[in-house]
């Protein structure tokens, strides 16, 4: 299995119960999966495109200066069909290990974009040369992140940007006591996520503990650091039937990989929170909300 694989299978759950063959996974239910998380950000992802464009341009026509973009780590291409409407001159590639993702990203973006099929890390260097690499949430899930950077950072053109989506902050969408279990329910979901996610990078091929500085990271690249800003996902109460849907599949996800090691009260509070017909459940509350931020570190290729 590739890292890139790996990564997939982890986000959504499959990682704690070992690995599932490429071929066993319902890659239509992942790809709708992926793409609900994706709409869930589009307007941060935009506005991180903006600044993105703005510093690659050094603020006068930078849509000019960026001629080939890599989104590396597509998934179904909704992040890289944003890129390429704010680089509207640029070639946008889609670069991720599964061909059914890939096809996905065809198909939804009518021909627009380009793809690429490369396993992760391991053909970085057939990647070709870019004017801008942007990567979320895909570094953490290779075993090496210094050397992926490293290699990323070879694909760049003089004066290019790599730009990384990485760290943030987990989201919150329920009140700190929201009537089920005792207050504080996503703080210790956390908690347990974080160790499970530890033992996740331990395991990974190659892995190698790593102080998450992502400017310093970025700058033993051979880069020198751009700026770091963080965007804001905010979808506000009451939300909309889409999101309600994703947050449902994020706590099936958590259950599923957490219900053995949380203290029976929060177990029950997650179980009554996945309850499709239940009113205490996520697709009908009233008080859910979706909110996190994404942070974005940038470095230049001298």
């Amino acid at each position: 299995m590739s890292a890139h694989q790996h990564q997939h299978q982890h986000q959504h759950g499959h990682h704690e119960r070992g690995p599932v063959p490429a071929a066993d996974l319902d890659w239509d239910a992942l790809a709708a999966h992926l793409e609900q998380e994706a709409d869930l950000r589009a307007e941060a992802v935009t506005e991180a495109g903006r600044w993105l464009s703005g510093l690659a341009g050094n603020g006068d026509g930078a849509e000019g200066a960026v001629r080939r973009v890599l989104d590396v780590g597509a998934g179904p291409g909704v992040i890289a069909e944003l890129l390429a409407e704010v680089f509207p001159a640029a070639e946008v590639v889609a670069v991720d290990q599964s061909a059914a993702l890939l096809e996905r990203a065809r198909t939804r973006s009518g021909g627009r974009l380009g793809t690429q099929q490369a396993d992760l890390p391991a053909e970085f260097d057939q990647l070709g040369e870019a004017d801008l690499i942007w990567s979320g949430n895909a570094i953490h899930h290779l075993g090496d992140q210094q050397a992926a950077l490293t290699a990323l950072a070879g694909r760049l053109r003089p004066g290019g940007l790599l730009a990384v989506a990485e760290s943030g902050l987990p989201a919150r969408y329920l009140p700190r006591d929201f009537g089920l279990g005792r207050p504080g329910f996503q703080a210790r979901l956390d908690a347990v996520h974080e160790d499970g996610f530890a033992a996740m990078r331990a395991e990974l091929p190659g892995a190698t503990e790593e102080i998450e500085d992502w400017p310093a990271m970025l700058r033993r690249a051979g880069l020198v650091p751009s700026g770091t800003r963080t965007f804001l996902v905010d979808h506000p109460a009451p939300l909309a039937g889409p999101v309600r849907g994703y947050l449902r599949t994020q706590l099936v996800r958590r259950h599923e990989q957490l219900a053995e090691v949380l203290d029976s009260e929060d177990r029950a509070t997650l179980e009554a929170l996945i309850e499709e017909d239940a009113p205490t459940g996520i697709l009908h509350r009233q008080d859910a909300f979706y909110l996190s931020a994404m942070t974005v570190h940038t470095a230049r290729k001298g």
